[in-house]
């Protein structure tokens, strides 16, 4: 991309720099916990909330770590692992980074 192009933005219906589009779709693509913090693959992270997991009678309680997280294409939610729940994937706003 050259200086010069330009590229139009449809939520503000204006022609914006591309560059400037780019860094904003950068920043958007952050995977963040409940904190502000952002999270990558393999952070471990710790539970905020007790939470009921589906198709299951386990539930996850508050303060629970969960190690080596893998992040997906939702920037909401992670794929993990726990020791009772294999394939487990949690939203973000229920965890914090340790």
């Amino acid at each position: 991309m050259s200086d010069d192009d330009y590229v139009y933005d449809e939520v503000t219906g204006e022609w914006r720099p591309a560059s400037e589009m780019a860094a904003q779709a950068a920043a958007a693509a952050e995977v963040r916990d409940s904190a502000g913090n952002v999270l990558a693959d393999g952070d471990s992270v710790t539970l905020i909330k007790d939470l009921k997991v589906k198709g299951t009678s386990t539930t996850l309680k508050q303060g629970t770590v969960i190690k080596s997280i893998r992040l997906t294409e939702n920037p909401e939610e992670v794929d993990c692992r726990h020791d009772a729940i294999k394939g487990l994937v949690l939203r973000t706003e229920f965890l914090r980074k340790r």
